[in-house]
């Protein structure tokens, strides 16, 4: 790995610069989409384990944008900042993911999509898409993975379809 990684396309994806979560929830599309939209739903759920969550300003549009702060329980805050590219209702949400300051260079793409089985159950696609291999990894390094499962584990709870 170099020691100064070059920040690739946002938009092109990349297997090696990519994380991926499924889940599939007992509950309607419409319902798993609230949770993502609603700002008082919102911080009823997301995050990890231990953390709280308090929406400051969420305007679900393209173009829009959500302030949040997350703190841990020894009481370490981190802003978090989405900006919405796409809002598809029940279908698919596209946005940048980073702390609320500008021109954040952790910032990176997510994808989420929400597809309705048969069954009338909910599964949740929830991809990454990190400016560099090396910020994937560190990410991976970090627990994305676990801490993200936890966190959809929470929007089950939530749900109450856990």
């Amino acid at each position: 790995m170099s020691s100064n990684p070059a920040i690739t396309d946002p938009t092109t994806w990349a297997l090696d610069r990519e994380i991926v979560l499924v889940r599939v929830f007992d509950a309607t599309r419409a319902a798993v989409f609230a949770a993502w939209t609603d700002a008082d739903a919102f911080c009823q759920w997301f995050g990890p384990d231990g953390y709280t969550c308090t929406v400051r300003q969420m305007d679900v549009r393209p173009g829009g944008r959500a302030c949040f702060d997350m703190v841990s329980g020894d009481g370490t805050v981190d802003t978090n900042r989405f900006d919405y590219l796409e809002v598809v209702p029940v279908e698919r949400l596209v946005l940048d993911h980073g702390h609320d300051i500008d021109d954040d260079p952790t910032r990176f793409r997510v994808t989420l999509t929400f597809d309705e089985q048969a069954d009338g159950k909910t599964v949740l696609t929830l991809r990454q898409l990190h400016p560099t291999v090396e910020q994937r990894v560190e990410g991976i390094g970090f627990g994305a993975v676990e801490l993200g499962l936890q966190t959809m584990q929470k929007l089950a709870d939530h749900l109450g379809v856990a």
